[in-house]
């Protein structure tokens, strides 16, 4: 084994984990903190349906589809010169979405935001491959990584809530300006830069090919979830898929590609790929859905109801500290598979759930984001584990991209489809004059502004199609959970625990 593979990191390397903990953590914020933000947000400015998802998407959207050119532009110029220009960028559009005077300028500062965090989460990550060599304390290290992503998720329910109620709903993105200026004064004492030294010049036209077979997928899943399958769906599908062909032989081709397609080659690394985007699927749309539920059917503030986020994130933090830990001795596929399992049974909880139930919501919540923290720190070290130095950038940008394209797919798609769910189900009275029947009928943030005006059965009756929308979500989350599981179970088999050398052949296979 080399000196490489085996050195130690040592006080610097910690102390760097420790401020790339910071945009990690924003990260997680910035994922949540939002969906406390949004009942507040909308009384302010009033967004359609259509735009509110597109206020939540935008941001994940976005990154996803720029993740991958974003991990190997920072391989070329170097990952830490990118994770300073993204800090940067990020606390600039995390000011003007706090400003937004519009919803329509509220969904393009989200689009900044995205375009700025897709430079954050593979420059941390790449780092941290690069500072923790030794393959038992990466795995500490990516652990404690994905650990950060959970507690920033986990308290952004708390802090956004809180400053909702004590300022405004912008407040919660101005988190971004002190944890930006710590990173860019921190960064050059602590941070090694690293860039791939055989690294060649980045093709634009892959990262164009790259765009085009992400974006039209995404937005093909949501319009379908919206409008149904039609016309519009097949060929922004076609044009995906085409744009993804055409990317995959370009990359074949190309001295220095954008992605390294014979990554895909190794199974693990394609089977920890696909079990992190099916899982944040269900987490992402799920999250969506529990923390309307409690605001709009339980009536809670958004700092209460951040609060009651409070027991889900705590189990979420354990299983991404415990899960390397307990991997140390058993395989990681084993561990995801049981973790997925308990998430199983959030799922179902979720299922059964009705108005009123806030505990049971809560504590199946829980166990769906065990399921996350297990996934998250296992199934990113196993993606990062199989590739080599000089491509740990792309890895950890395929990591990151299917974990954020899982979660805006989760919420377009299980957001949609509560929606649709809702709309279905809820009539207005026949006295009921077309502009609040509207309302009524268009979503229960609608149908709460207008509740005044209307009897309060009619409320709770809104309440509760909302709730049903929140059930069959979570069924079918459920089901490709799953999927996941026997995933786990079959194609990572061979996977064993951290620090046992791996059989590569077996992997390949």
């Amino acid at each position: 084994m080399s000196e490489v593979a085996t050195r130690r990191a040592g006080a610097r390397e910690w102390a760097g984990l420790a401020l790339l903990a910071l945009p990690t953590v924003l990260l997680g914020l910035d994922v949540t903190a939002l969906y406390l933000v949004l009942p507040s947000m909308s009384a302010a400015l009033d967004p359609s349906a259509t735009q509110t998802l597109w206020i939540m998407d935008a941001y994940g959207f976005f990154i996803a589809g720029l993740l991958i050119t974003m991990g190997t532009l920072g391989d070329r110029i170097g990952r830490r010169r990118l994770l300073l220009i993204g800090m940067t960028a990020f606390a600039i559009a995390s000011v003007f979405a706090a400003f937004a005077p519009s919803a329509e300028l509220l969904i393009l500062a989200r689009a900044m935001l995205g375009i700025a965090g897709a430079t954050l989460m593979p420059s941390t990550l790449s780092l941290i491959s690069n500072m923790f060599a030794e393959v038992r304390q990466r795995a500490v290290a990516i652990g404690v990584w994905a650990t950060m992503f959970a507690l920033g998720m986990a308290a952004g329910p708390v802090v956004g809530g809180a400053l909702v109620d004590t300022f405004w709903w912008g407040a919660a993105f101005l988190i971004a300006v002190p944890i930006a200026i710590i990173v860019l004064i921190g960064a050059k004492s602590v941070l090694p830069e690293y860039a791939d030294p055989q690294a060649g010049r980045l093709d634009l036209v892959s990262v164009a090919l790259s765009l085009a077979a992400i974006l039209p997928g995404i937005y093909a899943v949501k319009h379908a979830a919206s409008y149904g399958v039609d016309a519009s769906t097949a060929i922004l599908l076609v044009v995906g898929a085409a744009a993804g062909v055409l990317f995959v032989r370009r990359q074949r081709r190309l001295a220095s590609p954008l992605l390294d397609v014979t990554l895909f080659t190794n199974r693990a690394f394609s089977a920890a790929l696909a079990v992190l985007l099916i899982g944040l699927v269900g987490v992402g749309g799920t999250m969506y859905l529990v923390t309307q539920y409690l605001q709009l059917v339980e009536g809670l503030s958004p700092f209460t109801a951040g609060l009651w986020m409070g027991p889900p994130a705590l189990a979420m933090f354990a299983a991404a500290i415990g899960a390397p830990l307990v991997a140390r001795r058993v395989r990681p596929g084993l561990v995801m598979s049981v973790t997925l399992g308990l998430s199983v049974l959030g799922y179902a909880l979720l299922a059964t759930a009705g108005t009123g139930d806030t505990v049971a919501v809560v504590v199946g919540f829980a166990f769906v984001y065990l399921g996350l923290g297990a996934i998250a720190a296992l199934g990113t070290d196993i993606v990062v584990g199989a590739a080599p130095a000089s491509k740990s950038g792309s890895a950890a940008a395929m990591s990151e991209t299917v974990q954020e394209l899982g979660i805006a797919v989760g919420v377009a798609l299980l957001g949609s489809l509560s929606t649709a769910l809702y709309t279905a189900r809820m009539t207005a009275p026949a006295d009921t004059s077309p502009e609040i029947a509207e309302r009524l009928t268009g979503s229960l943030s609608g149908a709460l502004s207008v509740a005044d005006q209307v009897p309060v059965e009619v409320v709770r009756a809104a309440q509760g199609a909302f709730t049903t929308g929140v059930n069959i979500a979570s069924a079918v989350a459920g089901g490709a959970i799953v999927v996941a599981t026997v995933l786990c179970l079959v194609a990572l088999r061979h996977v064993r625990p951290l620090g046992e050398e791996q059989d590569v052949e077996a992997e390949r296979r």
